[in-house]
Order: C-alpha cells, then structure tokens, then sequence
C-alpha cells in the first residue's frame, strides 16, 4: 500500500511514497486540470472517428457525451482550487489561469 502525505511547503505539494521510490506532485489541481484536458481531447477525437461507421455511431456519441461532462468539470476543478487555497491560507501565485 502506498504511503501518501502532503507537504507543507505552500506549493501543494503531494507525495506518494511507493518502498524505495516517491512520486511527487505539484500545484495538483493544474496537473488533474491538465489531464482532465487530455482526456477530453481524447474522448473527442475517439467520438469524432467512431462517427465514420453506422455501426459505432452510438459508442461514438458516448464518448462525446463524455468529453462533455468533463467540459463541465473544468470550472469544477477551478472552483475545488480556490476553495482549498482560501483554506489553507496561502498566498495564490497563478503562472496561467487556464486551469
């Protein structure tokens, strides 16, 4: 079972501790805000090609139907953001506010 703690340092820093070996992550919600923006891309280009055939327009229009409900989950994923920085307390310090 791997070992999760936050650190203190103010920058949102998670690290995951898997034996010997650490994953760590920083500024979490613009790396899941990023991610959240593959994964959209993703379900529109599969939709779009499965569009191409009768046979798959219905799976098709699943995952645009997918790719949607993640659209709306972007203002979410800001929202959640700056509910945890007000918080905690700190300082926000933003280099992009597309996330």
């Amino acid at each position: 079972m791997p070992d999760i703690h936050e650190s203190d340092d103010g920058r949102g820093t998670l690290t995951v501790t898997f034996g010997h070996e650490e994953l760590i992550l920083r500024r979490r919600y613009e790396s899941i805000s990023i991610v959240n923006d593959l994964l959209i891309a993703l379900w529109f280009v599969v939709g779009s090609v499965l569009f191409f055939w009768e046979s798959t327009a219905t799976i098709g229009t699943w995952f645009f139907l997918l790719g949607s409900i993640q659209l709306a989950a972007r203002p979410g994923i800001r929202l959640f953001r700056r509910v945890h920085l007000r918080r905690v307390g700190g300082a926000s310090v933003e280099t992009s506010r597309d996330f």
